[in-house]
C-alpha cells in the first residue's frame, strides 16, 4: 500500500492531541537480526512482498511499481549480513508490455512448488500468474468482492499452500468491526475461505504458509511520525476455519519500517524463521529492511 500524506497528517495530530500509541506484549518469537538494504537505482524501493528458498539463501521481492527481484541471502552467526547476486526485471501484462502505472502497484507474492509465480495487486484489483521473472503474465480470474475493494486498500497479501490453493485477503474492509474474509483459489475459482478475527486497528499486509502447514498473517498499524508497529499472528486451518490464533510478533511503533512482506521458512537449526522485509514507498526518510524472527512450533 502506498502510504498517503493526508493519511499521515491526520495520524500525527491525532497523536498529538493525545492518542496513546501502545501496543500489546512482544509475542513468543524471538529477533534474529535485520539488515538494512539500498541500492542506488531509480528503480529500487517499495517492496511489498517476499518469498525465501526453503533453506533461507535466496530470496524473490516485489515492487509496488510493477518489478519482480531475485537476489542471494548471506549470513553471519544465523543473522543476515548481506545481499549478493541481485537480478530485476520489469513485470509485464499477459501482451507482454511493461504495466502502466496505476496498474503496476503489485503487493503480494506467492511461489508455487514448481517454481510458478503468483502476484496479487491493488488499484485493479487482481491476481497474476508469471512462469519466470521477467516473463509475460497470465490472468486468474477474479472474485465478485474485489471489484468492490479499496482503491489503496485491497490485495496486500498472498500466500499459497502445500496443495498449491492460492489465498488473499484485503487490507481494507467496509467496516473496520468486520471480520477479515480471506478467499480462496482452487480448481479455477475463488471463493470465501475463512474469516480471520481483527485486533487492535492491525491491517494486514502479508501472508504465507509456513513448513508446519499453518498460516502466518503480518499485519500493521500505522502512528503518523511515530512510524509503524507491526504484528505477526499465526493459525491452524481445517474444518471448522482458522483456530489456535497466537500473536508471534507484536513490534513498538518505529521498532522497524513499513513492513510489509513475509516468507516462513525452517532454518538449518529446525526452527520455523519468519522473513520480512518493508516498503519505504520510494521516500529518502524510509528504509528497505530485511527483518527476521524465530518462532516456537
Amino acid at each position: 500500500m502506498r502510504a498517503s500524506s493526508g493519511l499521515a497528517l491526520i495520524a500525527a495530530f491525532a497523536l498529538l492531541a493525545g492518542l496513546s500509541f501502545a501496543v500489546p506484549g512482544p509475542g513468543s518469537a524471538r529477533f534474529a537480526g535485520r539488515l538494512a538494504w539500498s541500492v542506488d537505482e531509480d528503480w529500487f524501493g517499495g517492496l511489498s512482498g517476499v518469498e525465501l528458498s526453503g533453506d533461507g539463501t535466496r530470496f524473490t521481492a516485489v515492487s509496488d511499481h510493477g518489478r519482480l527481484l531475485t537476489g542471494r541471502i548471506a549470513r553471519t552467526d544465523g543473522a543476515i549480513s548481506g545481499i549478493s547476486d541481485l537480478a530485476q526485471a520489469p513485470m509485464l501484462g499477459p501482451a507482454g508490455m511493461p504495466l502502466k502505472r496505476g496498474r503496476d502497484d503489485a503487493e503480494g507474492l506467492a511461489i508455487r512448488g514448481d517454481g510458478q509465480i503468483f502476484v496479487s495487486f491493488e488499484g485493479d484489483h487482481r491476481v497474476w500468474s508469471y512462469g519466470r521473472v521477467g516473463g509475460q503474465a497470465a490472468r486468474l480470474p477474479r472474485h465478485p468482492a474485489f471489484a468492490r475493494m479499496a482503491s489503496n486498500g485491497s490485495l496486500e497479501a498472498l500466500a499459497i499452500d502445500a496443495d498449491g490453493a492460492l489465498y488473499t485477503l484485503a487490507e481494507r474492509s467496509p467496516r473496520d468491526d468486520w471480520p477479515l474474509v480471506v478467499y480462496r483459489f482452487a480448481r479455477g475459482a475463488w471463493t470465501r475461505a475463512f474469516s480471520l478475527p481483527r485486533r487492535g486497528g492491525f491491517l494486514p499486509v502479508g501472508a504465507d504458509f509456513g513448513p508446519d502447514g499453518r498460516f502466518y498473517l503480518l499485519e500493521r498499524r500505522f502512528y503518523g511520525p511515530f512510524g509503524f508497529a507491526s504484528r505477526v499472528r499465526r493459525f491452524s486451518l481445517g474444518a471448522m476455519g482458522a483456530t489456535g490464533e497466537e500473536v508471534l510478533v507484536t513490534t513498538a511503533a518505529g521498532r522497524f519500517d513499513n513492513l510489509e512482506g513475509i516468507s516462513a521458512w525452517r532454518d538449518p537449526a529446525g526452527g520455523i524463521r519468519i522473513t520480512m522485509i518493508s516498503d519505504d514507498n520510494f521516500r529518502a526518510f524510509q528504509r528497505t529492511e530485511f527483518v527476521e524472527y524465530v518462532v516456537g512450533e
